[in-house]
């Protein structure tokens, strides 16, 4: 379902949810949402304590049950392609903890779009599963949780 700019830009539930537009992208809105989540995420870890980065992160994922649902709803389709806060959520997570790169950035990203586009179990059982809101959410923070698995290995055993 293609969605207007109109849609988007005039409602700032939508424009949240749509990645500050990112997820009007007509290729690969995942991806264009994740891209944008990585500046705010530079932002995020170089202005805040370890405590606050993740405070900002519940908050988020909070924010982002309300967003992603209105939105969905809005739309009258659940979890629509264009609905990309979660990927900002998602990536966010994959990224604590992470000596701040440009190596560390593009590896967080490539392995947490891995896992949210391959969706290994339980992220597309849940993904089917789990709907509204929070079912948005879900499979992008468990897939952020398993990129930042796989990140902390890869900096644990290369001595990074």
């Amino acid at each position: 379902m293609k969605v207007s700019p109109a849609f988007v830009f005039t409602n700032p539930v939508h424009f949240l949810a749509f990645g500050l537009g990112s997820g009007l992208s007509p290729k690969a809105p995942g991806t264009a949402g994740t891209i944008i989540a990585v500046p705010l995420y530079l932002i995020l870890v170089n202005l805040l304590p370890l405590y606050g980065y993740l405070a900002a992160i519940t908050l988020a994922f909070l924010l982002g049950i309300y967003l992603c649902d209105k939105t969905s709803k809005d739309l009258g389709v659940h979890d629509h392609g264009g609905i990309v806060w979660d990927e900002f959520v998602g990536f966010w997570i994959t990224m604590v903890l992470v000596p701040v790169t440009w190596f560390s950035v593009l590896a967080g990203f490539a392995a947490f779009r891995l896992f949210d586009i391959l969706k290994p179990f339980p992220i597309g059982y849940l993904d089917k599963k789990v709907h509204g809101g929070f079912g948005i959410m879900l499979d992008d923070v468990i897939a952020g949780v398993y990129a930042a698995f796989v990140i902390q290995l890869v900096m644990y055993f290369s001595g990074f």
